[in-house]
């Protein structure tokens, strides 16, 4: 019972909390529950100081962002008995009770219809307290779409899904964008930050960069969406937002990249050498690389140019996930021997010289042999939608299928 009463004493102290501020909801100013100090003082004294003291008061973010961000990250991240706390909290940053309808249609098809199902009974809690009386379904117009951006994320849904996953590609273009991305329920503003807020706490920072730069062409700032990523931190992890971190300079990079290329033509400029040692290195993260794994030296394209690439280096038996490309990828072995595979299709052998061409969304992994490391160029355009689809892990098991084929390298 005592937890029960502690748990209603935060949910209060939230959903009483004025725009932007903390709320004093105990001793000393505190708006965490007395049982938080008790337990956790650490944790109190973040949550009042960090939290809601500077994050939530933070106006690089206005306070009905924050809370349509909280919301989709709390829903999306299965933490359902904090979502009618911040559902109150969202009514009284201005949210409309039929927009947090919307935000549970939506996130039905982003996060799954349990969980927003789940929240429905969350928030209706909320809405009983308040005399909210049941929504009224939306008449509206639907909305319009950028036809130029339609048009090319329908040819990327056609390109990488509709060939392997026919119903679901269908379901994407008819339903999905040409019904709910459309709904005037919700401004597509909102329904970009709510997509960007599922998308980090549920760990799926490779489909961020597409929705990231379709919330900025929704009106989304840059400050705003570097805002929304460290706000997302605190109620899905700091791992998921760093996560994010690399979605974003994606899409500044590339935005930078088209607004330059848009500009004047500037006057020929003299070619450029970039050394090793300028360009640096990182480790290859473990959730796209199996083994040892070192990116870079990397080069990006200089406008109208969109080709990317570097250097990869993998120890003995690294290698990639699962990926494909939208404009596929162009490798060039330079050292050791190394594998590669299409999905369906035998592991083959490559040694240096050897060039590996991948057409557009084909389903791949490359990296080195089982007992020689092997070093690639890769290269590949970017379209605004991003340069990789990241999938799951390539097994030991799947792995090793290729041994006996591939053990001996040509050469």
């Amino acid at each position: 019972m005592r937890t029960l009463a502690a748990t209603a004493a935060f949910a209060s102290a939230l959903a009483a909390a004025p725009e932007g501020h903390a709320q004093t909801s105990g001793a000393g100013g505190r708006i965490a529950p007395q049982a938080v100090y008790e337990v956790s003082p650490p944790l109190g004294a973040y949550t009042d100081a960090q939290l809601f003291g500077r994050v939530w008061a933070d106006p690089t973010l206005a306070p009905r962002d924050r809370s349509l961000v909280t919301v989709a990250a709390l829903i999306a991240g299965g933490r359902i008995a904090q979502v009618g706390s911040h559902s109150g909290r969202a009514l009284d940053n201005g949210v409309t009770p039929e927009e947090l309808g919307e935000v549970l249609a939506h996130l039905a098809f982003y996060a799954g219809w349990p969980v927003a199902i789940s929240a429905v009974f969350e928030i209706r809690e909320v809405f009983d307290a308040r005399g909210i009386a049941a929504v009224d379904p939306e008449t509206g117009d639907l909305l319009e779409l950028d036809p130029e951006a339609e048009a090319a994320r329908r040819a990327a849904v056609a390109a990488n899904a509709a060939p392997f996953a026919p119903g679901l590609a269908g379901a994407t273009d008819d339903v999905l964008f040409a019904d709910l991305w459309r709904r005037p329920g919700l401004a597509p503003r909102d329904r970009s930050l709510v997509t960007v807020a599922a998308l980090i706490a549920m760990g799926q920072a490779e489909q961020a960069p597409f929705h990231l730069n379709r919330a900025m062409d929704n009106g989304l700032t840059r400050d705003e969406a570097a805002e929304l990523v460290h706000h997302a931190a605190y109620y899905a992890g700091w791992p998921r937002a760093f996560s994010a971190v690399g979605a974003l300079k994606t899409v500044f990079e590339a935005r930078e990249a088209a607004g330059a290329a848009e500009s004047p033509a500037p006057q020929p400029a003299a070619l450029s050498v970039v050394r090793p040692e300028a360009a640096g290195t990182v480790p290859g993260p473990a959730e796209r690389f199996s083994g040892e794994v070192t990116v870079g030296p990397l080069f990006a394209p200089i406008p109208p140019a969109r080709l990317s690439g570097g250097l990869v280096s993998f120890a003995a038996s690294a290698r990639t996930a699962w990926h494909s490309h939208p404009l596929g990828q162009t490798l060039y072995i330079t050292a050791g021997c190394g594998w590669v595979q299409s999905e369906g299709a035998p592991v083959q052998a490559v040694r240096p010289g050897d060039i590996v061409q991948i057409p557009a969304g084909v389903r791949h992994w490359h990296g080195a042999s089982e007992t020689e490391a092997m070093s690639h160029v890769a290269m590949l355009e970017a379209p605004a939608e991003g340069a990789t689809t990241w999938m799951e892990l390539v097994s030991d098991a799947d792995y090793l299928k290729g041994r006996d084929a591939a053990a001996r390298c040509p050469g």
